[in-house]
């Protein structure tokens, strides 16, 4: 049996046959449709997860020493609503967890904690501090270890439970060592979308030829809008999701206004000229970009330098602050989108 035979055989085997039906697979509405408030009681960890001190050596060393291939940092909060989701609908699997447990071990880290965080060069941080350090964007973020100390996977916000599973095989596995999680998840993913036909039109998205060069100085009193670059493909759920729901917002939609806002289909070779004034089609960029999910939205400033980009389910509220975020410029002062809602919780609290 060839490798790529091998793999795919593999992967459903391990996706399909372990749970107790084909749909729950799936990326079902109750995992894209849901409310992302803030929650009003605290999150609760799993048992399972490991108790640290922190120090990511001697994590690394007792994951070891415990027979697993390496481990996983939770970033979370205790307020998140994609935190929870991902506990009780992922980890709340026990195939997953079990698959979990099996292959790491899983240390919390909470992007609001004053605990000490000693990374793998002895540098002693705070949790808000080397959450920032790490990007951390958004809750939850997880950071795969290999047995080298390696980051082999980064894996931000909230992703369906497939795909979830696929990230944990990915690193039990090793197959960073030859090929992309793109290319991973592209090899069987064809056979689980579902949704639209056809990429879902808006009166928002520019029309082409789409040369978003912005490395051209601006003149005197001139005045670029912030851009976003939706990447999307057809047969995509998530994305019906977020035009049909998520994009209905009256706040959402006030704010789309105030954006440049282009759609590139990731399967076709529409060419594109990037923020940076690179010629490119939007299949080469997204493969550069090494985009792992639909849809996928990249945040640029008025000089084409990006600022955030989203790559997980995202719902109203996310949604509403991450634009508050661009369109307000807040990411001049606050190095992470996390930090300025750090920001903005503790002026409520003094307040």
């Amino acid at each position: 049996m060839s490798k790529i035979k091998h793999f795919i055989s593999r992967f459903f085997v391990l996706l399909l046959l372990n749970s107790n039906t084909f749909a729950a697979q799936l990326p079902a509405e109750q995992e894209l449709i849901f409310d992302d408030s803030p929650l009003a009681e605290d999150l609760y960890l799993p048992d399972w997860f490991s108790l640290s001190f922190l120090d990511l050596k001697d994590s690394l060393d007792e994951a070891l020493k415990d027979g697993k291939k390496g481990f996983i940092i939770y970033f979370g909060r205790k307020d998140c609503a994609y935190c929870k989701l991902l506990l009780e609908n992922n980890w709340g699997d026990p195939v997953i967890a079990k698959y979990t447990q099996q292959h790491f071990n899983v240390i919390a880290i909470d992007v609001r904690g004053d605990r000490n965080v000693v990374d793998f060069n002895g540098r002693t941080w705070n949790e808000k501090s080397y959450s920032a350090h790490m990007r951390t964007n958004f809750t939850p973020t997880l950071h795969f270890y290999n047995a080298r100390g390696q980051l082999a996977l980064k894996l931000p916000g909230y992703r369906p439970k497939y795909q979830f599973r696929a990230s944990l095989e990915y690193v039990a596995d090793a197959h960073y060592n030859s090929q992309t999680f793109r290319q991973y998840l592209a090899r069987a993913e064809s056979a689980l979308n579902f949704g639209s036909e056809e990429l879902n039109e808006s009166d928002y998205f520019m029309s082409p030829p789409y040369n978003l060069a912005r490395n051209r100085p601006l003149a005197n009193n001139e005045k670029r809008n912030p851009l976003i670059v939706l990447f999307e493909h057809v047969k995509c759920h998530a994305c019906d999701v977020l035009h049909g729901d998520t994009f209905s917002n009256p706040e959402v939609t006030a704010q789309l206004n105030e954006l440049d806002i282009v759609q590139l289909n990731t399967s076709e070779d529409t060419p594109v000229i990037t923020p940076s004034g690179e010629r490119t089609t939007a299949r080469e960029w997204a493969e550069k970009l090494n985009l792992t999910f639909a849809p996928s939205m990249l945040f640029f400033d008025e000089q084409g330098r990006e600022i955030l980009r989203v790559e997980s389910v995202i719902r109203f509220n996310r949604l509403n602050n991450v634009l508050r975020y661009v369109i307000g410029e807040e990411h001049k002062k606050f190095p992470t989108f996390q930090a300025w809602l750090h920001h903005l919780r503790s002026q409520r609290e003094v307040k």
